[in-house]
Order: structure tokens, then sequence, then C-alpha cells
């Protein structure tokens, strides 16, 4: 690892933070016997989309149960707002733009990249394996499976497989509510038991029938993910092996709906999360607030199993903070947290195949956002009939409904702030104070007022880059630019689609 050292990037006071006064809090861990590991991962599921979070719409009784039996995370986030990165940095444990190729969407899986459940197998402890979606998407380098152990068909089949007496680490990976396998969506929701207009529509989003349609058949989809989960549960419990699983809940990254996925906003980066361990909670049923990355799962299951912490692991474990008694605030220096985006698909102008590279930083107070390319389109180029790929159109952006209503209606007065706010080009930095402004639409790193607060931020930011090896920062960065997609993008629907749309 250059440039640090692992007791500086790992230890509970990160070096970040010396500077600071902030001392270490230290939990005496439990001494139990090696649990079972289930990791149950949701695909676009962003933060607050649960009964437990006070949503008054979707209904998510195996997600609350979770939370009420063991830890509720309010600030659980995850490397980058896309698929392939944000998985490989959670196996790898590595904040998302130390992987490679892999720190793109639709990538490649490097073959010497360490990931937690080859560690948990080679160990000969731990019977592992994967269903649905694990590492992806993308391709794979030197590997006989999937970075997220061995495909089976479901969970019940993996479990009469295991030998006897081994624990197990288990990925189950959802592939709700992701767009594009809804099916019939309207028909989902119905029977799901979900009205339109009961939808709460943030301040980003208008609030129109469409709008309203499109978010009510996404938490149809959860309430769904969360009926499978229910099932993984209950089969644990029939073999009275529950209590002594560590059970963790949670998603690759935010919705995707305008402002969300691919972008780093709360509703693109923080994401839902509760823990349930009954051998390694000492006092469940609290609300946690310190500020994870799920780049901390990897150290936080290797810990729970007794096994090492590999150097180049820049997460850092959990189990202090399930172990503590606290409730709110347990660790001092997890009071902030890093993300950051790289190619997300080739949907930029004709000529250009890079993507629109930035970093973040997030404190309780603020968000801090670094656009490394701001003349290039952050969500991909809106001409579609000059695009990088023929008839790219707003590619980093998943076609949806409410997509096609912004572009349908983007030249009334009303809609075009929220249209831009989408789609448009940004500056160089952004800055939101989280605190006046909860939605992260008001940007104010030029205002006079916030100037040594943007400085501060884009300081700290620049260092913790540095010393976790970012490309963007030591000016190696040709590997993210170059790197070969293997996916496909999101293209223009036609006029007739569009037209349905427009008021």
């Amino acid at each position: 690892m250059n440039h640090l050292t692992r007791e500086c990037l790992l230890g509970v006071g990160i070096c970040l933070f010396v500077g600071l006064g902030l001392t270490a809090v230290h939990a005496d861990q439990p001494l139990v016997s090696r649990p079972n590991i289930l990791f149950a991962f949701a695909d676009d599921w962003g933060y607050g989309h649960a009964g437990v979070y006070g949503d008054p719409t979707v209904q998510t009784p195996t997600f609350d149960r979770v939370a009420r039996e063991g830890v509720l995370f309010h600030h659980a986030f995850i490397s980058s707002p896309s698929c392939t990165p944000s998985r490989g940095a959670i196996l790898t444990g590595q904040d998302f733009w130390r992987l490679g190729a892999a720190a793109n969407l639709w990538s490649l899986f490097p073959g010497d990249l360490v990931v937690y459940p080859d560690l948990l197998a080679e160990s000969g402890e731990y019977y592992v394996g994967h269903t649905r979606k694990g590492w992806g998407p993308g391709r794979i380098e030197g590997r006989k499976h999937n970075p997220a152990g061995p495909s089976f068909p479901d969970f019940e089949r993996f479990l009469k497989q295991r030998p006897e007496g081994m624990p197990f680490c288990f990925w189950f990976g959802s592939q709700d509510p992701h767009r594009g396998v809804r099916g019939d969506g309207a028909a989902l929701q119905k029977a799901m038991g979900l009205d339109p207009a009961d939808v709460v529509v943030p301040a980003m989003l208008p609030d129109t029938p469409a709008v309203r349609q499109d978010i009510i058949e996404y938490y149809a989809q959860v309430q769904r993910f969360d009926r499978d989960v229910a099932r993984l549960l209950q089969l644990l419990e029939e073999n009275g092996e529950l209590d002594n699983t560590l059970v963790v809940i949670s998603s690759d990254h935010g919705w995707s709906f305008p402002r969300g996925k691919t972008n780093l906003y709360d509703v693109g980066t923080r994401v839902p999360m509760a823990v349930r361990w009954p051998a390694g909670i000492r006092t469940p049923g609290r609300t946690v607030t310190d500020f994870v990355n799920l780049i901390d799962l990897a150290p936080t299951f290797l810990e729970a199993a007794g096994l090492e912490v590999p150097e180049a692991m820049t997460g850092r474990s959990i189990l202090p903070l399930l172990a503590s008694d606290v409730q709110g605030r347990i660790d001092p220096t997890r009071d902030r947290v890093f993300t950051g985006r790289e190619r997300h698909t080739p949907a930029q102008a004709a000529g250009l195949s890079g993507g629109y590279p930035k970093r973040a930083l997030r404190t309780d107070r603020y968000l801090y956002i670094r656009n490394y390319k701001p003349e290039r389109w952050p969500e991909g180029t809106p001409d579609y009939e000059n695009a990088f790929i023929p008839g790219a159109w707003l590619g980093d952006a998943d076609n949806g409904l409410t997509k096609f209503y912004l572009w349908a209606n983007q030249d009334r007065s009303d809609i075009r702030p929220l249209y831009d706010l989408a789609y448009a080009k940004r500056p160089a930095e952004e800055l939101y104070d989280v605190e006046r402004d909860p939605d992260q639409m008001n940007n104010v790193a030029d205002h006079p007022d916030y100037a040594e607060v943007r400085s501060a931020m884009a300081q700290q930011l620049t260092q913790y880059l540095r010393q976790t090896d970012d490309p963007r920062e030591l000016g190696t960065d040709d590997e993210l630019d170059q790197t070969e997609y293997f996916g496909g993008i999101p293209r223009w629907p036609g006029q007739e689609v569009i037209d349905r749309y427009r008021d």
C-alpha cells in the first residue's frame, strides 16, 4: 500500500482527523463462535424507502424486523453510485478508485483483486456462495466463478449442499428494484396493494401522475425484495441458525431517478442498512448515526470470522459499532464519508469515450463535490443524433417515466429548473448545506459565506484521495478513461413515446 500505513487508514483514529483532536472509541468485541454471514443486497434501493425510516407508503416488514432486532444505520453510503464499481468496492473492502478497470461500469474485474468471499472459502472454515446478481455487470478475468462466490440457483439449495456443521457466507443479490426487471410494473404495484396517490414526491421531481406511477412501481419492487429476504430468514429460523447469523440488508446505491443513481447527492450514494446478529450485538434496537461506507463490510465479515484483514482494504470494521450499547454517534471519527464515480457508460458526445469523473466528501453538515470534467455532460449528452454511441440519449440515466416526462416538458417554466438539476452541465465544485438544504438542490460553492468551508473540504478530499492512491489525484487516470466497455446504453425512445408524456 503506497503513501499510507494500514494503521493510518484503517485504525479507528484515522489519520485525517488527528489534527481535529478526535480520539478513538474502542468497544469490547463479543466472543462468539464463527457466525454465518448472510448479505441481502438490493439493486438501486435508496435511503429512507423503508417503513422503519418513516416512509409512509412502502411496506418493508422484513427490513424493519432486522432493524428492530439489531442495529439501524442512518448514514450508510456506497463507494460509487454505479453497480459494477459499488459491488467491486464492497467485495474488496477498498475505495472503488483503487480497483483499476473495475472502477467503471460494465468493465473487467482484474484477477489479482482480493475479495472477502475467497478469503473465507480459502480459510477452510466457510462454505461460500451467491445467487442472482453478484459482482457485475462485467467480465471476469482469471477466476473460476463470480467474485461474490460460486453461483447457486437459490439459498435453499445452497444450504442443502453445505457440509454439515460448517458456517456459511452467502450473497443474496436481488435485481429489485432495478429498472428493466419490473415486467408489468403496474400489475405488481396493484398486487402489492400500493396506490400512487399515497406517494410523497421529493422536491427534485415534478409531482405528476407519471412520476407518481414511476415511484409506486419502484416501491412495489422494494416490497418484493423485502418479501424475498423474509424467505431467507424463514429458512434460517427453520434450521435453528438465525440467531448466530450475521445478517446485513442494504443496497448497491440509490434509486434510478433523476439526481439519484450515478450522482453523488444523497439520493445516489446513501442507502438503507440494517444489521441483525443476536450473538454479536450487545444492545439491539439501536439507531446508529456514524458514517459507514459499505466497503466497511468486508473487514467486518473477516473479523467476525476470526480472519486477518488484508492491508489493502481501506474499509474499517463496524464490529465496534455493533458491540456498543450507545445510541446515535458512537465513534467520533466516523463523521464523514468519501464517494465518487468514473465512467458509468460511454454517454458523451461523438469522439469522446470517457465518462464523468467526480469525487465527494459528505459530513453531517455539508456535501462537497468535485467535478473533474465540468465541460462534459453529467448524465450523458442529450444530443442523441451526435453521441459517441449512436442513439445514446442521456445515457448515464436509465430510461423511465420520470426521465421521459422531464424531457417532454423541459420548456415549461416550472419544469426547466428540475430538468437542469438532473441533466444540465455542472460547475467544477458543488457545495450543499445539508442542514438547510436536505434535498441538496442549492449549490452554495460560490457563496462568500461558505468560502472557508469549501476550501477546507476541498483540502480534506484531496488529502484522502492522495492517501488512498486515487489515479485522479495522482495523475495516472488514463487507466480509468480507457477501460473497455462491454454493455449497452439507454437510447432515444422515439418522439412518439416522448409525446405521450407531454402536458
